[in-house]
């Protein structure tokens, strides 16, 4: 049990930022923290898998730009508030997922981006942090990384634009750094 006064906000979100290390991911802005990346590489030279835990929170701000991956990526619900993936797929379908920890209203505690498919997360209107996690298999690589400046997508899903436009890249770099 906690004693003494409780933490607002602020002090709650600071507390995890500190506490797991997490730092402002390039190009895309979510607060995340490598956790795991294999030592064994595939026939390519690359991770057979990796893992990370994330931060979306309405201040500072923190979301997941549109962006797609050359391999799947399994996403995990861990605490605070719901939060949604849009998804962008190839076929020109979307769809949104809404990740959260009660399963009776619908939320779900994992789910899977397909690669190929643009994604992204942030928290809902209202909401204050979101803890998640993401594995990929093989793992995450930069050149696997790909976002893309609004204009593009929203010639082919017109009907997401204001999601487009609100969850662009932070600036004009596409591309992930070599290391990340």
């Amino acid at each position: 049990m906690r004693v003494g006064r409780p933490r607002t906000m602020d002090e709650e979100i600071r507390a995890l930022v500190d506490a797991l290390g997490l730092t402002p991911l390039p190009v895309e802005g979510t607060l995340f923290v490598q956790t795991y990346r294999s030592a064994e590489r595939n026939a390519a030279g690359d991770p057979v898998g990796s893992a990370m835990i994330g931060l979306y929170c309405a201040e500072p701000r923190s979301y997941s730009c549109f962006h797609r991956l050359t391999a799947d990526e399994v996403w995990h619900a861990y605490a605070g508030d719901p939060f949604r993936l849009i998804l962008l797929h190839p076929d020109g379908s979307s769809e949104e997922i809404l990740m959260g920890r009660d399963i009776a209203a619908g939320q779900r505690v994992q789910a899977v981006v397909p690669a190929g498919s643009w994604q992204a997360g942030e928290v809902l209107p209202g909401s204050r942090y979101a803890l998640f996690g993401c594995t990929m298999a093989p793992g995450f690589t930069p050149a696997g990384f790909e976002a893309s400046h609004p204009e593009r997508l929203i010639e082919r899903w017109p009907d997401r634009a204001a999601d487009i436009v609100r969850l662009r890249p932070l600036g004009d770099d596409l591309l992930f750094p070599d290391a990340p």
